[in-house]
């Protein structure tokens, strides 16, 4: 490919200490769109290579998208996207680290007719030691408010009610209104073209439906500081530990083959 996915990504002091206050922050311009045309078509095929059965035969959860993960295990193409340092030295910056590991990543597609994603916070599942993480979000087209774009609770990460519950109809229904009546405003607006968020892993959030006839594809690609370590699996955790951190025992730093450093100082 002929994407320079290295080149550096300016960040401000204010961009981070906004991250820092809120649990997320959005980025203009993070990629061009000549760029995510280099590799959208290989994320997508990837992702639509998954079985599925009709959406009307899925749960909730299985009805919010099509998920895929680890593509940088099955298509160079993908690697080189998953790897390149831009997004990882953002991610780097916003957590205030040296360097940062790949946690892994996975693409989300919401098909057409797909349903919502219940309001949840992704660090449920992860078994890690420190809040250090943060997850970038990368539409690879333009997504409007029908498509059914991200959405942040502003400040939510620093609220300990819900982090019991997995992304479920449940999940929606109480941490929603939990967070309205502690009034911390959903911040879901369209994203542009290139447009990237980050969010920690205990940012609650959640997306609308897809109500146009295009499927909303996304890349995320999923950060930890580069010296985690690995925590005691809690239930619904040993899932990840086994797919994403094999080998590694519990206090020791997350340094598998599949946890390789992506950028550092």
């Amino acid at each position: 490919m002929t994407a320079d996915l290295d080149r550096p990504y300016a960040l401000s002091d204010e961009q981070v200490g906004l991250f820092r206050d809120n649990g997320f922050i959005r980025l203009k311009g993070v990629f061009s769109g000549k760029e995510l045309e280099q590799y959208a078509p290989e994320i997508e095929r990837l992702t639509l290579a998954k079985q599925a059965r009709p959406l009307e035969e899925r749960s909730t959860y299985g009805k919010a998208f099509l998920q895929v993960t680890n593509l940088w295990e099955q298509s160079e193409v993908a690697r080189e996207f998953v790897f390149g340092k831009r997004l990882a030295q953002i991610a780097a910056e916003l957590l205030e680290v040296d360097g940062v590991r790949l946690y892994h990543d996975q693409s989300l597609m919401k098909e057409v007719g797909g349903g919502l994603t219940p309001a949840h916070a992704d660090q449920y599942y992860w078994p890690l030691k420190t809040d250090r993480t943060v997850t970038a979000w990368v539409p690879l087209q333009p997504v409007p408010a029908e498509m059914g774009p991200i959405g942040f609770f502003a400040g939510s990460h620093r609220f300990d009610f819900g982090r019991d519950l997995p992304i479920s109809d449940q999940s929606e229904s109480r941490i929603s209104a939990e967070m309205e009546r502690q009034g911390f405003a959903l911040i879901d607006h369209p994203f542009k073209q290139g447009e990237v968020s980050f969010h920690s892993g205990w940012t609650f959030h959640r997306a609308g439906p897809n109500r146009t006839d295009r499927p909303r594809s996304v890349m995320t690609i999923i950060y930890m500081d580069k010296e985690m370590r690995l925590a005691e699996p809690s239930s619904g955790q040993d899932a990840d530990r086994d797919a994403f951190c094999p080998g590694v025992e519990v206090g020791q730093v997350i340094a598998s083959p599949k946890n390789p450093v992506l950028w550092e100082r």
